[in-house]
């Protein structure tokens, strides 16, 4: 394997590799552009890279659902670190363009539903075509292909081309949340603000399933921070669920409930626990611990419940 190089969701100028230029160990490494997420991932599992960037939730739009379904089938990985970027889309253009010769536009899928009010108010008669990513969409007007690309002010100079309109963006603040996949290995060390990420599969359909599935999290004290239902392709009605909560598997609270799911549902992937991440220069906040949850309450019932069965209560 490569322990030198890290693969991302590419081309050069993506809002992914402006994601993994925030790390620090990214100045030590390889950066690889990579076509598709499932080709970063698979540079993954093949020993191509020692890991991986890729958007998995935005925001705006929801899970990636290329990310998520790489995650649940393919063979497996695990999260190690999370970026969160907040984006704003660049209007780039080729030198001399201006608004009123726009009549395409291109750009990654995800990033339509976050200027679609803008595009409506400005170009109401462009024609919208997606591109394999917001820098692809750039080279695709570089090239000649489309007339304006919504992309990351940075890409321009990449693919000489300019900024006809800046920080555009329906939804203020708008994030996009990656994470950093490599090999199964041994989780990130608990920090206390950290989350957990897995997929998990229904035994079956019946009234209450996914009751039962959330009430393992709620009994515990564990706090969901997104829940997100994908087709298994096994008919109609059959999802596995892609779930994040609060807290490290090495917390009780935690750990106790991926045991509940293990005994109840069919499957359970494990995706890592890692530390939370904040977009810029936000704090992270430590994860709230409701009373009774707590380790030492474990501890504590755990050594109540050894004199009970000793008759020593």
């Amino acid at each position: 394997m490569s322990a030198s190089r890290y693969a991302y969701l590419g081309p050069e100028g993506t809002f992914t590799e402006a994601a993994l230029r925030t790390l620090p160990e990214a100045a030590t490494r390889e950066l690889v552009p990579m076509v598709s997420v499932p080709a970063a991932l698979d540079a993954v599992r093949g020993g191509e890279a020692a890991a991986a960037l890729v958007p998995i939730e935005n925001s705006v739009e929801g899970g990636v659902t290329a990310t998520l379904d790489e995650l649940a089938t393919g063979a497996p990985l695990m999260i190690y670190r999370e970026v969160l970027l907040r984006i704003a889309f660049a209007l780039l253009v080729r030198p001399g363009t201006r608004l009123s010769g726009i009549k395409t536009v291109t750009g990654h899928p995800v990033a339509q539903p976050q200027v679609r009010k803008w595009l409506a108010a400005h170009l109401p008669d462009a024609q919208w075509e997606s591109a394999a990513s917001n820098a692809d969409g750039a080279r695709l007007v570089r090239d000649g292909r489309y007339d304006a690309a919504f992309a990351g002010e940075f890409a321009a100079p990449t693919y000489g081309l300019e900024p006809l309109v800046t920080d555009i963006h329906d939804a203020r603040n708008a994030e996009t949340r990656f994470v950093l996949a490599g090999r199964p290995a041994r989780p990130a060390a608990r920090t206390g603000a950290d989350r957990t990420s897995l997929v998990v599969w229904l035994r079956d359909d019946h009234p209450g399933a996914l009751m039962e599935l959330l009430q393992e999290f709620s009994a515990r004290g564990v706090n969901l921070t997104w829940i997100e239902s994908r087709p298994t392709g096994e008919g109609m009605g059959r999802y596995c669920f892609s779930i994040d909560c609060e807290g490290h598997i090495g917390d009780r609270r935690v750990a106790e409930t991926l045991m509940g799911l293990k005994r109840t549902c069919p499957n359970v992937r494990f995706l890592g626990s890692y530390p939370r991440a904040a977009a810029g220069q936000d704090v992270v906040p430590e994860t709230a611990v409701r009373p009774g949850t707590a380790d030492a309450d474990y501890v504590a019932a755990a050594e109540w419940l050894a004199r009970c069965q000793d008759g020593r209560a």
